[in-house]
């Protein structure tokens, strides 16, 4: 299947393009304003399918608007015409197609154009009418509000937010273009005479300033987002795609002393928290008991023993463990437990907890086992 693609550099166009690719699709025309105008004609004359996604999203002269959005197209319609190519044609179009300003009319002429195509012509006619789409590659400080919030608190610079109150649709770029495929096979989600994308998100404008301020602050407390839900766990990677490219690494707080090194990595509202402790050779540690509080250690690296024993009970249990055999150990609540290292060179174990510690209800309560 040969599938032309418009506005091949813009955002939608860069992601469905390299998922194209990923899914095998080798024949795929790239136009875009760079494009050698010589091409069209040819990429009009063998495409099976047309992804029209060239548009006028932002301009001072409002004639643009019209001259991108209903111009362009009315190109690529006569010269699709002209060849007898009667391919199904797939239109981003927007939800502002349904309002009365420069940027909308020119939307709704195009669209207009296109269905009358359709019936002129029998052509598959698929017009998906967008609202605001987020996620990677997105141009900050251009059209999308989300792009210019992940870039600019990224790098500590100010943003501008009207009205918190706003509440802003939104649609994620995976969903949108695992939708877009679907419509290449024939299986889109149609909706009266229009497509959708069927996965949209709802909130306010300011619950989304609120988020992305929050994981900019959780590098410094080692904490990750509630991936439970399903819109924070698309804006947390679209946030860090916009991470400068000199601050993908950040610090963590060891504590060491002459025993080794304690540092908590991972925590997480729901499910605990995750470090990693390093042991000296011959060193022991640990020696108590939780009443709730479970854990699960792996050893990464080096060799040891994980200790157990009743606190009512003389039996010690032992489970030998090697970075040469990973497995996890879990450390079950009501048996004091500790942990020593029985090798030549440190120890590294990966120790989960289930809860985020908290001084002031630790459930730590020292015995030597």
């Amino acid at each position: 299947m040969k599938i032309l693609v418009t506005g091949a550099k813009g955002f939608i166009a860069k992601n469905l393009i390299a998922e194209l690719k990923n899914q095998n699709y080798n024949d795929v025309f790239e136009y875009s304003r760079e494009t050698d105008p010589s091409l069209f004609d040819k990429y009009c004359k063998e495409a099976d399918f047309v992804f029209h996604l060239a548009g006028v999203n932002r301009s001072k002269d409002h004639s643009e608007f019209m001259e991108g959005n209903f111009g362009f197209t009315s190109l690529l319609l006569s010269t699709l015409k002209k060849y007898k190519n009667n391919c199904p044609i797939l239109l981003s179009s927007s939800i502002q197609a349904e309002l009365d300003n420069p940027y909308g009319v020119s939307k709704k002429a195009g669209e207009d154009l296109l269905f009358e195509y359709g019936k002129e012509t029998g052509a598959k006619i698929l017009v998906y009418r967008l609202p605001n789409v987020f996620g990677k590659w997105c141009k900050p400080n251009y059209n999308s509000a989300v792009a210019t919030f992940c870039h600019n608190i990224a790098r500590d610079l100010p943003i501008t937010v009207n009205d918190s109150s706003v509440v802003m649709s939104l649609v994620y770029i995976d969903d949108v273009i695992e939708e877009l495929i679907n419509s290449l096979n024939g299986n889109e989600n149609a909706v009266g005479d229009f497509c959708e994308v069927p996965v949209v998100h709802t909130i306010t404008l300011g619950e989304i300033v609120d988020l992305i301020y929050s994981f900019k602050k959780s590098r410094d407390e080692r904490a990750i987002p509630d991936m439970s839900n399903a819109f924070t766990k698309k804006l947390y990677s679209t946030y860090l795609s916009y991470l400068p490219e000199d601050q993908f690494s950040y610090d963590l707080k060891m504590n060491v002393d002459h025993r080794g090194s304690f540092t908590e990595f991972i925590k997480t509202p729901d499910r605990g928290q995750v470090s990693v402790n390093i042991s000296k050779p011959g060193i022991t540690k640990g020696n108590h008991w939780h009443h709730t509080k479970n854990e699960k250690f792996l050893v990464v690296s080096g060799a040891g023993v994980i200790r157990f024993r009743k606190p009512d009970s003389d039996e010690i249990i032992e489970y030998f463990v090697s970075g040469e055999k990973l497995e996890v150990v879990d450390i079950p609540v009501g048996y004091t437990h500790n942990i020593e290292n029985l090798g030549e060179t440190d120890m590294v174990t990966i120790m989960w907890v289930n809860e985020i510690f908290d001084p002031e209800r630790p459930d730590t309560y020292y015995l030597e086992v």
